[in-house]
């Protein structure tokens, strides 16, 4: 659990900026291997999550809804972002993530921001895990320098020949060791001492492999640069022409809903460490919407709120939204004077943060206490993040809000019959609770199981609701029966 940061009362305390300066290094250091590694593991070139990077402290960090949460490239989305890629060409995404912008903006204009808390959490839960598996075995490749292949079960099933490969040949078995060794180091860097977790863990575990991999004279794939300004490339007429298929439009709606949906359940846990400004849900939701158009104009990746950053902004100090806002500054001046500082990265150390940040997006530890408590909830998860690993984001997605509702429709659509005799010999039936078609087969079986020699009564005044379905069945029983029915026209 995380502290709860106390929030001044004077935001013009030299104080106050002292820490904005500091927390927005830290953030800075934490930012940059991801938005590289983000960028990268999305088949794009490592600038576009620089520039996204940006956006979000420079643009977003501007904005009103969530004072300290920090936006950026999000692991949550880079295999849709992969996919549509692959689909639709790099020239393409940037009128993908224009229109996703669009609609986050209109979503939040209409009030909508505040409707996504309502999402189950079962299904966001299950959403990360599903895309932290696929992630976590996609990045296994990258590790070994192997093309990893497209599908989410084809990832897992190709894990026996990867290993094969690693154990046998020394061109995957290099690159694959560094990779392991950065995720050692991000593992190990938490049993430290406080101060020494002061310098963020995945910049330590870059800068490590970086260093080795050179003193050593590893012969290892970097990451490939080509200047921030080169890498700006609008989308075209053409590109936005692609966005009239059913398959762009879907890529869209899955944009809009995951990177909608990670942004508030982000701001919802940054606003429990502060005693701060609380979120301003549909304000929020606009300014994530501002920020990925300006992403789609530049060509960029998509963005969300993430809370890997937004925790270390707090954490670090942060007390307003300056801190935020310099961090996009500090990536905008690392990439505009020190490109070339990125190129000579491994692949296989970036790959090794995505798998570390993959296995963080599974939630090992609540999925034992969630299934003793609510395995209603367990199934939820579980049948999302395997959905979205056999099917698709926006599919996996769509299969667990499905189920999420049939769950909450079976659970609230309880109802109880008693049944008892009067002193004349006849059964009355009192109904209570919920009846719905859900409930209708065990509804039958009970009153089809009374005695057919004993006049039945059947009381409906105890129920809460009664749906259509129901109350034709019910008329057609009792006429049936030649039974009456009481406080049918009230129940309904």
């Amino acid at each position: 659990m995380f502290s709860t940061l106390k929030y001044p009362k004077n935001l013009k305390d030299p104080a106050v900026l002292r820490q904005d300066f500091l927390a927005s290094l830290v953030v800075f250091l934490v930012a940059l291997p991801l938005c590289v590694g983000v960028a990268v593991a999305s088949g794009v070139p490592a600038e576009l999550g620089l520039i996204t990077g940006i956006v979000g402290g420079l643009v977003v960090g501007c904005l009103p809804g969530s004072s300290l949460q920090v936006s950026g490239p999000a692991a949550g989305l880079t295999v849709l972002v992969f996919e549509a890629v692959h689909e639709f060409g790099l020239g393409a995404l940037g009128a993908i993530v224009l229109a996703t912008g669009l609609l986050q903006i209109i979503l939040g204009a209409l009030h909508f921001g505040r409707l996504f808390r309502a999402v189950s959490v079962a299904v966001v839960q299950g959403m990360l895990a599903g895309i932290g598996l696929v992630l976590l075995f996609g990045q296994l490749y990258t590790m070994a320098e192997v093309k990893q292949p497209r599908s989410g079960v084809a990832k897992i099933t190709g894990i026996p020949d990867l290993i094969g490969t690693v154990a046998t040949d020394a061109d995957a078995l290099t690159p694959f060791l560094v990779g392991a060794g950065t995720i050692a180091v991000l593992v190990l860097w938490k049993k430290l001492p406080a101060r020494a977790q002061m310098v963020p863990a995945p910049l330590v575990a870059v800068a490590l492999a970086t260093t080795v991999c050179a003193l050593a004279g590893l012969s290892v794939a970097n990451v490939e640069v080509q200047g921030i300004i080169e890498a700006v490339q609008p989308p075209g007429a053409g590109d936005f022409g692609e966005l009239g298929s059913v398959a762009a439009l879907t890529t869209i709606l899955a944009f809009a809903l995951i990177a909608s949906a990670e942004s508030l359940f982000s701001a919802a846990a940054v606003d429990r460490m502060h005693d701060g400004p609380r979120t301003e849900y549909d304000k929020e939701l606009m300014a994530q919407g501002v920020g990925n158009t300006v992403c789609g104009i530049l060509g960029a990746l998509p963005m969300t709120a993430v809370i890997v950053r937004s925790s270390a902004n707090v954490q670090a100090g942060a007390r307003t939204k300056t801190a935020r806002i310099l961090h996009g500054a500090w990536l905008l001046l690392f990439s505009a004077l020190l490109p070339a500082a990125v190129g000579i990265i491994p692949l296989a150390a970036l790959a090794g943060v995505l798998v570390h940040a993959g296995c963080k997006l599974v939630p090992i530890k609540q999925i034992v206490p969630l299934w003793r408590q609510h395995r209603g909830e367990a199934v939820v998860l579980a049948v999302t993040a395997v959905a979205i690993i056999v099917t698709n984001m926006f599919e996996g997605v769509l299969i667990g809000l499905l189920l999420a509702v049939v769950k909450a429709a079976w659970e609230t659509s309880q109802i109880h019959l008693d049944v008892r005799e009067t002193v004349e010999g006849r059964l009355t039936v009192t109904a209570s609770g919920n009846a719905t078609f859900l409930r209708l087969p065990r509804m039958l079986e009970t009153l089809e199981a009374l005695p057919e020699d004993r006049p039945v009564e059947l009381d409906l005044s105890q129920l809460r609701h009664l749906d259509h379905a129901c109350r034709t069945v019910l008329e057609t029983w009792a006429e049936q029966r030649g039974t009456t029915i009481e406080a049918l026209t009230k129940a309904a």
